[in-house]
């Protein structure tokens, strides 16, 4: 679970960094959770990134990237359905993310799902 933390935080870092505010972590609701809800702002347009954080310390299990299932990308979607309904504040594109840590080094993957 440290490892988790430690790549989440890692890669909100990256995000920042990269000009999105971050606007919630660790979302929960009943069918799961999102790691990371970021908003990217343009005078042309918003984008409203929801990014799955899978970390590994190695391939011996496969890549992060395999560990996102259809069935966890239909449990990312609803989450993403239910937590936007709790936030008519947010408007823009949706973009979802997956952001694979393997050791120390990111690889991001926009539109993933």
């Amino acid at each position: 679970m440290a490892r988790a933390r430690w790549a989440e935080e890692l890669v909100a870092r990256f995000y920042e960094r990269s000009g999105y505010e971050i606007v919630v972590r660790n979302w929960h609701c009943r069918e799961g959770e999102l790691d990371i809800v970021a908003i990217l702002a343009s005078p042309v347009r918003v984008i409203i990134a929801v990014v799955e954080v899978k970390a590994r310390a190695s391939i011996n299990y496969g890549s992060p990237f395999e560990a996102v299932t259809q069935v966890k990308q239909k449990k990312l979607r609803i989450a993403t359905t239910k937590f936007l309904a709790t936030h008519p504040e947010l408007h823009g594109e949706i973009r979802f993310d997956v952001v694979s840590v393997l050791g120390t080094k990111l690889d991001v993957l926009h539109n993933a799902i």
